[in-house]
């Protein structure tokens, strides 16, 4: 492949996978913080403002980390343990029934996708045109 073409994709696709990751924190959790911590609590998560703070931090931390390829799979790292978290919080399709379960369900299965794809950049890195790519041997680029 073209290697303009190639660091161009996987610049864009750095940017489209952090993408619903920074909007949720800066465009829901932030200007939400106290309904979103009250609603947290109500699903059974310990210390909801505190994990909400963490959670803010982590997805703000492991979205730019990604896009800039800067020490990527740390940040999928991050994004990966918030991911996690939220998947057994929120989509625990197994405690409901008929529709709301098959919605859960889906929700589940996109997590799932997205765990799948921060397992990716642990094992590959960031790729081309990053911050970790230009790194000397010692880098996160692999």
């Amino acid at each position: 492949m073209n290697p303009i073409v190639q660091g161009v994709l996987t610049v864009v696709g750095r940017v489209f996978i952090v993408t619903i990751f920074l909007l949720s924190a800066v465009g829901n959790k932030i200007p939400n913080f106290k309904g979103v911590a009250q609603y947290m609590a109500s699903e059974g998560v310990p210390a909801p403002q505190f994990m909400l703070t963490g959670a803010i931090l982590f997805l703000i931390a492991g979205s730019l980390s990604i896009a800039l390829g800067y020490r990527a799979r740390i940040g999928a790292g991050m994004l990966l343990i918030f991911l996690a978290l939220a998947t057994y919080f929120f989509h625990d399709y197994w405690t409901f029934e008929g529709e709301a379960a098959q919605m859960q369900t889906i929700q589940f299965m996109k997590n799932l996708s997205m765990m799948g794809t921060m397992l990716f950049i642990i094992a590959n890195g960031s790729g081309k045109w990053s911050l970790d790519d230009r790194l000397p041997t010692g880098g996160d680029a692999a």
